[in-house]
């Protein structure tokens, strides 16, 4: 008897659809199992094989467990947002909403076809509002916590700032990598900061931060690229020039989280190979780090190059110093004879991507005229500039030992830099050897020791002198998550005088606004930054603005407030509906106005010349986490 396939299947995948067969109940006395692939990108190629391929194991399985007696949610949705959906529009004159919509109805028949037993009532678009709404939700919480290294877990940041108040940091060391902040600060200092510099601060521990990286920044597509989008020079999408760039970015701080995925890796069922290269890849190492002056021709430096070494028991055979083409001190350095090589060696490494610069054999490098000190002996090191130094690991600067290390060997035979032996008979002049049981030799206050035995006391020398610091370094960095396009979820934050301030989960979700043209804004910024009305905020009030008498000045957090506003008085209670009866048309014989934005808030009836709100309260006002909101608001109003 012939299959006939086509008639078969079609009638039976009606029937399912027809009869919601694999509608997921919420209310069950079954046991639940939960199955969930990773949702598709709607591209307008539809399904390639590498999704089935997935797909229908766990639809196996589903079904398995289904069949066993479980309770069996196992939902499909679209990771619809993202650069090549809106490239894709864009190539094709449409906006990536509508082409997202093509082409999920199309992912959604080829997925009906092959016939898997999804839950299409509980179907996902990343996209939609009501999804992101929890991803902007979760944002705000990470933005508002830091990671507490003496709990070993996240906490909200006003126990941090209790603690500032308290004593300081000195319970908290600064986290970041920059030396923009003060390291160390007590109570009083703390005080006596302003909003700026205390926000400053503080955007130095949040788990989701702000901060200026070195980024792949390609002008055509109008965006931030990874390393992996990146191929020799230009961009993967469309072959256009990639070029280095310091934008603002926003980041998760996963680098204090780096102890605990080592110790959860000794607990995890992974095979070795695994954990070995999810060690090599958070890659923590100790050492210390060291500040050298720096001598630019006839002139001193007044920021010192500060270096990471895991071998400071070296110091006495550094023989040249190397840094990343990105270091903030590569053009206040490089002296006037050798600015020319310098630009012309940076315009060669700005076209290369991270990966690349990894991978790369061949060895490249210029001098930039200067020298570094060494802190002990005085000894003046010239300072290079090579793309083997990356600016996001360590400090972006390395102490080289030739006679101890392959590249620095191999660098110094390449540029005729003299190499200064201080392991004796263990290095041949042939080739480096990184031995740690060397006895010191040409090594100062250290000469006799075992080398091993020697790292402890150049770093205690170092605190001592206070030109250096124990330190522990990781080769994983925090992740980047921001890109300058449209087509993603806003970040619910406000910047107002260049400070980040988070917005209410209230307001959630911040929608993506209408616009036709998607160009991208200046100075790197996204197409967003072009829309005025979506930048802009009005502050101070706009009656205060006109004039109006006895209105004092407020702020509005953000414009969106104005739109809910009006929602929320097409839909006032009974309560507020007879309370603004009395208010109305200055019955009182002055103004009120109803759900008014100020500040963050939406207060229900506020009179601005007399400063007075009043709220109807209902009860949920009871329930102790709307006290605490309440109270917060209150003191917010009354300042």
């Amino acid at each position: 008897m012939e299959y006939r396939f086509r008639d078969i299947e079609k009638k039976w995948q009606e029937w399912w659809k027809e009869n919601k067969v694999y509608k997921v109940s919420n209310d069950s006395s079954k046991p639940k199992y939960y199955v969930l692939d990773m949702f598709p990108y709607p591209s307008g190629a539809g399904l390639h094989v590498g999704h089935p391929l997935g797909y229908i194991a766990s639809d196996i399985y589903a079904r398995f467990k289904r069949l066993k007696g479980y309770n069996v949610l196992h939902p499909m949705g679209y990771d619809a947002f993202g650069l090549p959906a809106e490239q894709y529009a864009i190539d094709h004159g449409i906006h990536p909403a509508i082409s997202t919509e093509q082409n999920i109805l199309n992912f959604r028949k080829q997925l009906d076809n092959i016939g898997f037993c999804y839950d299409w009532d509980r179907e996902v678009r990343t996209s939609d509002p009501k999804y992101y709404k929890w991803t902007q939700w979760i944002f705000l919480q990470l933005f508002d916590s830091f990671y507490n290294r003496k709990t070993n877990k996240a906490e909200r940041i006003s126990v941090l700032i209790a603690s500032f108040e308290k004593e300081g940091n000195v319970a908290h060391p600064n986290p970041a990598t920059s030396n923009q902040q003060p390291a160390i600060f007590s109570s009083a200092d703390w005080k006596s900061f302003d909003e700026a510099k205390k926000q400053n601060i503080l955007m130095d521990y949040r788990l989701a931060y702000c901060g200026y990286g070195e980024v792949n920044w390609c002008e055509a597509l109008g965006t931030v690229l990874a390393n992996d989008e990146v191929v020799n020079g230009v961009s993967e999408r469309g072959g256009f020039p990639v070029v280095k760039k310091k934008l603002r970015q926003w980041y998760l701080r996963i680098t204090e989280y780096a102890d605990r995925l080592l110790e959860g890796l000794e607990r995890v069922e992974f095979s070795e190979s695994m954990k070995e290269m999810q060690t090599n890849w958070i890659g923590k190492s100790s050492g210390a780090e060291i500040d050298f002056e720096i001598e630019s021709g006839k002139s001193k430096i007044e920021k010192k190059l500060r270096v990471y070494t895991t071998r400071p028991d070296t110091i006495f055979g550094v023989d040249f110093m190397v840094i990343a083409p990105e270091h903030e001190l590569v053009r206040q350095i490089t002296t006037d004879e050798h600015s020319s090589e310098v630009e012309k060696y940076l315009e060669y490494v700005n076209s290369r991507s991270e990966r690349e610069r990894m991978a790369e054999k061949k060895i490249t490098g210029v001098f930039t005229g200067a020298y570094a000190i060494n802190p002990f002996n005085k000894r003046e090191i010239p300072v290079w500039i090579s793309e083997y130094v990356l600016a996001g690991y360590g400090t972006g600067a390395i102490m080289a030992v030739p006679c101890g290390d392959d590249r620095d060997f191999k660098f110094a035979k390449h540029f005729n830099v003299p190499i200064t032996n201080i392991i004796g008979s263990h290095y041949n002049g042939k080739e480096a050897n990184a031995t740690k049981d060397a006895i010191l030799e040409n090594s100062d206050f250290i000469n006799g020791m075992v080398m091993k035995d020697a790292i402890d006391v150049v770093i205690d020398r170092l605190g001592k002198d206070g030109i250096g610091v124990r330190k522990v370094n990781y080769k994983m960095r925090d992740a980047a998550f921001s890109r300058q396009r449209y087509w993603g979820e806003p970040f619910p934050i406000i910047w107002k005088d260049g400070i980040a301030y988070p917005l209410d989960e209230y307001e959630l979700p911040v929608e993506l606004p209408q616009m036709d043209e998607l160009k991208p804004g200046p100075d790197g910024e996204g197409p967003l930054s072009n829309l005025t009305e979506w930048v802009l905020i009005p502050n101070p009030s706009p009656q205060a603005e006109k004039g109006a008498a006895r209105v004092p000045k407020y702020g509005v957090h953000t414009p969106m407030q104005y739109e809910l506003a009006k929602e929320m008085r097409k839909g006032h209670t009974e309560a507020e509906g007879k309370m603004w009866e009395l208010l109305r048309n200055d019955k009182l014989g002055v103004k009120f106005r109803r759900q008014h934005p100020i500040e963050a808030y939406i207060v229900d009836f506020i009179c601005l010349q007399e400063k007075l709100v009043v709220e109807v309260d209902g009860g949920y006002h009871q329930n102790e986490e709307q006290k605490s909101y309440d109270e917060m608001r209150t003191k917010t109003l009354n300042a």
